[in-house]
């Protein structure tokens, strides 16, 4: 019989509550047994949902109960190092929300600590598990597009205002939607091309009255390929999400994976059908030459799946598989970030260090 991993969740807020819980708790081997918050309202709410499940307002009871082995880290960016520090001290693996650290330095002692714990240590980038993105590897390892010679992906929103108390949108290190929605960005076109040689940042404010970054491009140089990464959040009209140019044609996708916005409806992929399937308006448009023949048409995307990000980690710890999200990368995803921060101060290109 296979071994069931418990879970303590710490953080049970916007992260914790449409993310982490309810993957966690469609994952067969896991098991989601106790979940720390500091808001003791919370408790009614998540009894109302996940009825076997244990509460406490004592993080101690996480990293202290031997039940426990996964704790996953869903707090505000600050915070992640600390936690995850305390709960690899505690002989936990650990899964950190995205970004994982405010910098490289921080991932560094992390990735060193789980080594001589020999605990898992790995990152929630999910978004690799995007239906528009897994299509997009699809298309480019295909070769559909011949030779790759420029990647476009944004990931924009529109929003005039800012959220009241929102940790996010404070100047306090680590907030801003580059290391909130760069992160994902950074993540994919890693996955995808590896390292960059170069890195060029431009960052803005484009809010009045705002503190933190609202607004970036980062360019990331390769051999013979450029990778360009947007996001701000005054875009109303939407812009293609994934644009891609190669020698042999194009693929341009609109629209977002659907799995966020049905997740923040309360839907849980355990209970839901077609889990991840987007509606035919979103699939992207490939131009391009097969065979001599010249075409132009919709490509069905792929079914998106957080799940199989938490499958992964769960049969990493039981031994039955090599972590996908490595630790090494999502450091390299903070680094990137740190780059990208000293390229818009020089105004000029920074080399991968």
């Amino acid at each position: 019989m296979s071994k069931t991993v418990n879970v303590g969740l710490i953080g049970y807020g916007v992260a914790g509550q449409v993310f982490h819980a309810p993957m966690v708790y469609s994952v067969d081997g896991l098991r989601l047994y106790k979940i720390y918050d500091g808001r003791v309202e919370n408790e009614e709410k998540i009894n109302s949902k996940y009825k076997d499940v244990l509460f406490t307002t004592n993080i101690d009871e996480i990293y202290n109960d031997e039940n426990i082995d996964l704790v996953i880290v869903a707090t505000p960016n600050t915070a992640h190092y600390e936690l995850a520090k305390r709960a690899l001290e505690a002989g936990k693996n650990v899964l950190v929300e995205k970004p994982f650290t405010v910098t490289s330095e921080e991932a560094d002692k992390l990735i060193q600590l789980a080594k001589e714990k020999n605990k898992l240590l790995t990152v929630h980038h999910n978004r690799r598990w995007d239906s528009d993105f897994k299509t997009i590897k699809r298309v480019i390892n295909g070769g559909l597009l011949g030779e790759l010679a420029e990647y476009e992906a944004h990931y924009d929103r529109f929003r005039n205002f800012f959220k009241e108390n929102a940790w996010r949108e404070q100047n306090t290190p680590g907030a801003g939607i580059l290391y909130d929605l760069g992160s994902h960005l950074i993540d994919q076109a890693q996955d995808l091309f590896g390292l960059p040689e170069e890195v060029f940042g431009d960052l803005n404010i484009q809010r009045k009255g705002g503190e933190t970054i609202d607004n970036f491009e980062v360019i990331l140089k390769y051999p013979s390929l450029k990778v360009t990464l947007k996001a701000g959040m005054l875009v109303k009209e939407d812009s293609p999400h994934f644009v891609l140019y190669g020698n042999k044609g194009s693929f341009v996708k609109y629209g977002m994976d659907v799995q966020e916005g049905n997740l923040r409806k309360d839907l849980i992929p355990k209970y839901t059908q077609e889990w991840g399937k987007e509606s035919q308006e979103l699939w992207g448009t490939l131009n391009t030459e097969l065979n001599g023949l010249n075409f132009r048409g919709k490509v069905e995307s792929e079914n998106g799946d957080y799940r199989a990000l938490y499958e992964n980690v769960y049969k990493a710890i039981i031994g039955e598989e090599d972590i996908i999200v490595k630790p090494q990368e999502a450091r390299n995803t903070i680094r990137i970030i740190e780059l990208a921060e000293e390229s818009n101060k020089k105004k000029a290109w920074v080399k991968f260090s």
